[in-house]
């Protein structure tokens, strides 16, 4: 038999301590200051019927998603996104949820996608949204929450760039034809930020208009104003929190996706060679198209791996502490129970404690403190053990001295602060 390949599935990642800690930081302070800002926490299943998540957003995105079918002869998949579980919840739901209905979530995803750098087949995702309020508080409450994100995981350069679906349909609508249709210009104007003018102009000729057109397609979006309704939600934004300087109008922001109807933005880090960070905007017809269910909608999906990323690129995230506070050391079997008794009498302070598992030598088990940078070991011998006392050892220092159990909680605690 050949010898099985250990690894794990192409696409899928494994997310060690380290990471997983750095993660589990900024996932918390996320949570924070949504619920902060008085949205609650929303978890959907991982399977869900197929089709429900199919035919949702075109043929391309059906091929992602995974289906198969489970022991029940029913045809499940994957969820794709958070979207359309929330749709079925609001439909589902309606008669339980409140009538202004402010959900936060963070969970996996699935895509059946080609697996390439920053590109998984399981990653998070981090959504927030209002549904039920057409008006503009509710879209400034939204920018100011993406911002204090930010703001909170101590980024001070954050830009949202802001624009307004419908302005960007009256701009363009003009220079639609049979072959070229509005969404189709709205997808290239929304290159205009990665590619040069001239480059977008080729693709609009390539679609079908002529240069002149396309010409003046640029220059009419380069030259769009902000909307009133634009301005104002702004407005109600600052008064909010954000800073004056974190917002920018941008004309040619787009956003692709078809399902936006009025204020759409984007969250870049200058610094930050990864590109956005987030974005969202305002969607009231989507829920209507995916579930039957008339509410409109406002919201956000914020970019997590990413967010981690540009947090370890700027130096935002804390030094990593190990899992314990103490290892609890003892190199005679005899004492095993002891041992095990101290350990006990530390957790139940609160101290993470650490049990080496077997009697061994003192110098392996300084050992391996040091490799798992566990500040302090208590030293457990038969001394110790008959007075009631015990042996702390700073692994920093180097420095050892035996005090009473209660001496060596108060040391271990005051070294977290």
């Amino acid at each position: 038999m050949a010898k099985q390949t250990i690894q794990n599935l192409k696409g899928f990642r494994d997310i060690l301590p380290q990471e997983k800690r750095a993660r589990d930081f900024v996932a918390e302070k996320m949570r924070s200051v949504f619920e902060r800002y008085a949205f609650e926490p929303l978890e959907t299943p991982t399977l869900e019927y197929a089709s429900l998540l199919l035919g949702k957003y075109g043929d391309e995105a059906d091929k992602l998603v995974y289906t198969f079918e489970d022991r029940g002869g029913r045809r499940v998949g994957l969820r794709y996104d958070q979207t359309v579980p929330t749709a079925r919840v609001l439909s589902q739901y309606q008669n339980q949820l409140p009538k202004f209905f402010r959900r936060y979530q963070i969970q996996n995803v699935f895509r059946a996608d080609k697996p390439q750098k920053a590109r998984y087949r399981e990653f998070t995702q981090c959504d927030c949204d209002i549904f039920g309020s057409p008006a503009g508080i509710a879209d400034a409450e939204i920018l100011a929450v993406f911002a204090a994100v930010y703001l909170e995981l101590g980024f001070r350069s954050l830009v949202i760039e802001v624009n307004d679906r419908q302005t960007l349909l009256d701009t363009l609508s003009p220079f639609a034809t049979e072959k070229v249709n509005v969404m189709s210009l709205v997808q290239s104007v929304d290159k205009l930020d990665k590619f040069s003018a001239k480059d977008v102009k080729a693709e609009l000729i390539r679609k079908g208009l002529d240069n002149s057109a396309a010409e003046a397609v640029i220059e009419e979006i380069e030259k769009a104003a902000p909307s009133d309704k634009l301005l104002n939600i702004v407005n109600k934004s600052c008064s909010l929190g954000v800073p004056q300087g974190a917002i920018k109008f941008n004309p040619k922001l787009a956003r692709g996706l078809d399902y936006y109807t009025g204020l759409i933005f984007e969250g870049k880090i200058p610094e930050f060679s990864g590109g956005s960070i987030g974005g969202g905007g305002r969607y009231d017809n989507l829920l209507q198209d995916l579930a039957g269910v008339q509410v409109p909608a406002v919201g956000f999906g914020i970019g997590f791996d990413r967010t981690v990323e540009a947090a370890q690129e700027l130096g935002l995230l804390p030094e990593q502490a190990a899992a314990a506070e103490v290892l609890v050391a003892f190199f005679d079997e005899n004492l095993t129970e002891a041992a095990l008794k101290l350990a006990d009498k530390l957790r139940l302070t609160g101290i993470a404690a650490e049990v080496y598992p077997q009697a061994d030598k003192l110098g392996k088990q300084f050992k391996l403190a040091d490799q798992k940078k566990i500040p302090f070991v208590a030293v457990l011998g038969s001394d110790e053990a008959a007075k009631g006392t015990v042996a702390i050892k700073n692994m920093a220092t180097g420095e050892q001295a035996e005090m009473e159990l209660q001496q060596a909680i108060e040391l271990i605690m005051t070294n977290r602060t």
